[in-house]
């Protein structure tokens, strides 16, 4: 893959060879990012995990203390008070059946996140097929399958992120902007990792984290220790 004179330059700053500590590896991440928007940081993480198997599937959430820096914009799916008590806490949209050919028919998909009270888990059934591959599907393991929606709202809001496997056995997940302080990163990434590694599937055999890259949405990728959190 071909990369341009900006980002060669920035790559030139980072040692392939060195696992860095993760504090120096925000403090690169920031020093390489050289885009003219303000770039998301990221943090990749290779597992020892086979999520082929049911029992060494990962996926949970977690909010990080100092948010994403992205707005996120909320769908809530409830019927009865409880969509008035979205409304209050925050939702961008909210609703129920009336929303399904919206979403199915014209192709609606203006927010980020979907949370649903369970009783409302039929409905949201039916749109498995457009949500699911997007990774929209709410879901109980990640808080947005709740009848507490005021809850689930302003944890999305104040930065809660999901973490899921990909078919690579990877996790991808954002940790903030470049413009955040490097404390601030490193608050978010240490909430992150704490998350993984509570989230150890029991039935794994050996090693569970293999690699973690930390990089910014244009530059180059910074290998991170892994040794904290073998």
């Amino acid at each position: 893959m071909k990369h341009g004179k900006k980002y060669n330059e920035a790559a030139k700053l980072v040692d392939r060879a060195t696992y860095y500590e993760p504090a120096d590896a925000i403090a690169l991440v920031k020093k390489a990012a050289t885009a003219k928007f303000d770039e998301t940081v990221e943090v990749h993480i290779r597992t020892g995990c086979d999520g082929r198997h049911a029992e060494q599937q990962i996926r949970g959430a977690v909010v990080l203390p100092n948010g994403t820096g992205k707005t996120v914009k909320v769908l809530v799916f409830a019927k009865g008070a409880k969509l008035d008590e979205a409304q209050a806490a925050g939702a961008d949209y909210v609703g129920g059946e009336e929303l399904i050919p919206k979403i199915q028919n014209d192709g609606w998909l203006d927010f980020d996140v979907v949370v649903a009270t369970p009783d409302m888990m039929g409905v949201v059934g039916r749109l498995g097929k457009v949500l699911g591959p997007k990774g929209l599907m709410p879901n109980p393991k990640a808080g947005t399958v709740t009848m507490d929606v005021t809850k689930a709202v302003a944890d999305i809001k104040a930065g809660k992120i999901e973490y899921r496997l990909d078919k690579a056995n990877i996790v991808h997940v954002p940790v903030g902007k470049v413009s955040f302080t490097e404390d601030a990163l490193k608050e978010n990434f240490e909430a992150l990792m704490g998350a993984i590694v509570k989230a150890k599937p029991s039935a794994l055999k050996g090693q569970y984290i293999k690699s973690i890259t930390l990089t910014s949405t244009m530059g180059p990728g910074v290998r991170v220790s892994t040794s904290k959190f073998a």
